[in-house]
């Protein structure tokens, strides 16, 4: 099973939740299950800063892009009529490519009559993978700084979760906040998404476009409201309109904000919000079987 959680902004608890969740399935559940978190908001991964652990493995990630070779090339400026993406500028007596811009789609590489664009490996960013117990792995993928696109190693760090993975696993996707691309590639194969907000105006606004863009998905949402107990009871009553489950509430509570700031986890020294995890859990349980 695939559980992503993720959010409409940032900020509103979609780490907690995850790392929480994890470290609480990984104590109680029955022995033959592993628990795998993945950290796919690779522009600030923050799961790490929570969770020590053997690292097993680290992977260099790269992504193919073209490189003009001037030799080869004829000039007849098909590759900078096809791209779509405005990688590609023809200049009558040059070309040049944007690797930056583009999309790895091998549409000019391929049409190119005289093979003057091959597709050579650009490196991205980096993916690794700790074991914390027996059953609680931890995975994140980070990009180097400059790379403009996340997208493509989100990707590949989807198929790095189906290598890492079987049918024994329970992976959680921790992903990018927002509502654009990165965050719809690192959803797509869930069963559920968890939408975490707060109950705020804020939080109420920016949930509203989360659930907008996993309904368009036709992904199974149910929402975890954070910091309960500040602001209003509006995010309850737009769930409510919409007939999306909350599962959970998770109290505002000082001491968890001063762990949380320490990089501590909360489900190990504070009962309230252990037993809130647990119960996000058994409504996940019962909202997957339903929806079979």
């Amino acid at each position: 099973m695939q559980i992503a959680i993720a959010s409409g902004k940032g900020g509103t608890g979609k780490t907690t939740l995850s790392v929480n969740l994890a470290t609480l399935l990984s104590q109680q559940i029955s022995e033959d299950i592993t628990i795998l978190l993945a950290d796919m908001d690779v522009e600030e991964p923050n799961s790490g800063l929570f969770l020590k652990g053997e690292l097993l493995r680290s992977e260099v990630k790269y992504r193919m892009v073209a490189d003009w070779d001037e030799k080869r090339c004829t000039f007849c400026e098909r590759c900078a009529n096809i791209c779509e993406f405005n990688a590609i500028a023809y200049l009558g007596i040059s070309v040049m490519v944007f690797p930056e811009l583009c999309h790895s789609c091998y549409a000019c590489s391929d049409l190119c009559p005289e093979d003057a664009l091959p597709m050579i490996p650009r490196r991205m960013g980096e993916t690794k993978e700790y074991r914390l117990t027996d059953r609680l792995y931890f995975m994140e993928s980070r990009l180097d700084i400059g790379v403009e696109q996340a997208t493509p190693l989100i990707e590949q760090s989807r198929k790095h979760i189906e290598e890492s993975s079987t049918e024994n696993t329970i992976v959680i996707i921790d992903a990018p906040p927002g509502t654009s691309c990165p965050v719809i590639e690192a959803v797509k194969d869930a069963d559920i998404v968890l939408l975490v907000t707060e109950p705020t105006p804020f939080g109420l606004h920016d949930l509203t476009l989360a659930v907008d863009t996993m309904q368009e998905l036709k992904k199974p949402i149910a929402v975890v409201i954070n910091k309960y107990g500040i602001g209003n009871r509006d995010v309850e009553k737009y769930c409510a309109d919409k007939q999306i489950p909350v599962i959970g509430k998770i109290p505002n509570l000082k001491e968890a904000a001063m762990m949380y700031s320490k990089g501590e986890i909360l489900v190990d020294s504070i009962p309230e919000i252990r037993k809130e995890i647990a119960n996000i859990y058994q409504n996940i349980i019962k909202l997957t079987k339903s929806n079979q």
